[in-house]
């Protein structure tokens, strides 16, 4: 079995496994008492403390070790946003960030505060003077990714951060995906707070890092205790927080060796699967990525079913594909970037993936792919067919899922002359996304969308 999921949770380092059952015998006891085995503790607490700050490149006591990453964004975001709360209370997220930020910005919105979105292009990257035209005098906190956990865009922190700097405004920096291979200073120096996770670079889960700068405003939310300066209440995992401070030194004595040669694994598999597979797009910045992500999307094809195909083959990948959801949406990620969101795949390689799983990998996917499209009957590669003189069809999709209506639009376009539109009825919010991307990967003009009943009516133009 090949696991291809790193971005999600990464394989437990050789390293980590080592340190944690070393601090189990050491590590057991609480690190505020002044007796032998609290001074023992207190001891592996603040050689991680220094070992993780050094890595991040950050000061040992501007770091504090939380229950997770996903709280230590949420501590962050609302940390920050009390702690200025005298300027106002104005929050600035981009479009594609982790769902742990955007959860933080809804609750932030819910409680009667403005948030300001700020959109990305087709590559998934911001535009920096976009953060510019966000920020104002009421702005309390802006917040970027390093770069993205579904499509491998690395974004520009360092312009954003220049630029709320100078606006006296804080940036906090998720670099949960980004960590694993560098730490974030020098190349971005004026970020003010920054979140990671432990699991992501093969630390033990249960062990988040948030680090805010001397001289940022914060005010801890909740109850608060002594431990990790307030921002953290409760008793601290010793154990974890040794293996995922001696294991981020591990990964990054490896870095530059392991990005370089996973960099030339994704970029074959870049290359390779719309040789291989047809009707395939590949979404992300092609050059400025994670060394060991990519993701596709393959039309006409289930997410959920090609995961599946996949997994028997012995492949673990995931999808930001609607259809591996319980909500079925599409992914915000691929929304805002306005490509396919059907039949995602995101292979993220771990660290030590040989090529020959690649190559096995690229073997078995074609087969896959064709037998999820043969399921849902759909279309074969290639221009419509020649159509009767009918000027418009209509085609009712209402209560169909991902993929289907966009296969009933494939079938059905041949059936109108050139100039000719068919609309589509479908109440499946991936068509809002999937439509326009099958016009563009079609050569086809989407008129547009307009309300109808219970869904809404999505019309194309037949151009060839």
């Amino acid at each position: 079995m090949s696991y291809f999921d790193a971005a999600s949770s990464a394989p437990l380092h050789p390293v980590a496994r080592q340190a944690l059952h070393a601090s189990l015998d050491e590590g057991w006891a609480d690190p505020a008492r002044l007796y032998r085995e609290g001074r023992r503790a207190r001891l592996l607490l603040d050689a991680a403390r220094e070992a993780a700050a050094e890595a991040v490149g950050c000061r040992p006591d501007e770091l504090s070790f939380t229950t997770s990453g996903t709280r230590a964004v949420h501590t962050g975001i609302a940390g920050a946003l009390a702690g200025r709360r005298r300027t106002g209370s104005h929050l600035i997220v981009s479009a594609v960030e982790h769902s742990s930020v955007l959860h933080g910005a809804e609750a932030h919105e819910r409680a009667g505060h403005p948030v300001t979105e700020v959109p990305v292009g087709r590559g998934g990257a911001v535009d920096p003077g976009e953060y510019a035209r966000a920020l104002r005098p009421d702005t309390a906190l802006a917040c970027l990714q390093s770069a993205n956990h579904e499509v491998g865009t690395v974004q520009p922190v360092a312009e954003v951060a220049g630029v709320c700097h100078q606006a006296g405004v804080p940036l906090l920096v998720d670099a949960a995906q980004s960590l694993p291979w560098g730490p974030l200073v020098p190349e971005v120096p004026d970020w003010s707070l920054f979140t990671a996770s432990s699991h992501k670079w093969g630390g033990p889960a249960g062990v988040g890092l948030l680090a805010v700068r001397k001289g940022v405003r914060f005010a801890p939310p909740g109850p608060v205790d002594e431990r990790e300066s307030g921002r953290a209440a409760g008793f601290e995992n010793i154990p974890a927080i040794v293996a995922a401070a001696a294991s981020l030194r591990a990964v990054h004595a490896e870095a530059a060796a392991e990005a370089a040669r996973l960099r030339e694994l994704t970029a074959l598999i870049r290359a390779r699967v719309p040789e291989l597979v047809p009707d395939v797009e590949v979404a992300g910045d092609p050059e400025l990525r994670l060394p060991h992500l990519v993701t596709f999307s393959c039309l006409y094809a289930d997410g959920e079913s090609l995961l599946h195909a996949l997994d028997r083959a012995g492949f673990s990948v995931s999808s930001g594909s609607s259809c591996t959801s319980s909500t079925l949406t599409p992914s915000h990620v691929l929304t805002a970037m306005g490509v396919l969101s059907e039949g995602n795949v995101r292979v993220s390689l771990p660290a030590g993936t040989a090529r020959e799983e690649v190559e096995s990998f690229l073997g078995v996917l074609p087969g896959a792919v064709a037998g999820v499209r043969r399921k849902l009957d759909a279309p074969a590669a290639g221009a419509p067919a020649a159509a009767p003189p009918a000027e418009g069809l209509v085609v009712d999709s209402l209560g169909k899922r991902c993929p289907l209506p966009v296969i009933e639009l494939a079938k059905a376009i041949g059936g109108v002359p050139v100039g000719g539109t068919v609309t589509v009825l479908a109440d499946d919010e991936a068509a809002r996304l999937d439509i326009p991307a099958w016009c563009a990967m079609r050569g086809q003009e989407y008129v547009g969308e307009e309300p109808a009943g219970r869904g809404s009516a999505y019309t194309v133009r037949r151009l060839s």
